[in-house]
């Protein structure tokens, strides 16, 4: 991205950017950014969502559940289904 304001999002952990959209949300919510503030922080908020989409996303294919014998022992792991 040659954007500065998102071109650094794609190297963010879930969690970090979670709290830049926190408070993204906390200060557009406040009003107290004027318009081009608001447009520019609400642009970044977009890109930061979909950053978090994707890793959750990442993350679900990650994910295997526990298979259990009847005796509730453990016997191995599948892919976890998320429909």
């Amino acid at each position: 991205m040659d954007d500065p304001i998102l071109s650094d999002i794609s190297g963010m952990s879930f969690e970090s950017a979670l709290a830049e959209l926190e408070q993204i949300v906390e200060r557009l919510e406040t009003g107290k950014v004027d318009l081009e503030g608001s447009i520019a922080i609400y642009e970044r908020g977009e890109a930061l969502k979909k950053h978090c989409e994707g890793l959750l996303r990442d993350a679900e294919v990650r994910i295997e559940k526990i298979t259990l014998r009847p005796d509730g022992a453990a016997a191995g792991t599948e892919p976890l289904d998320v429909k």
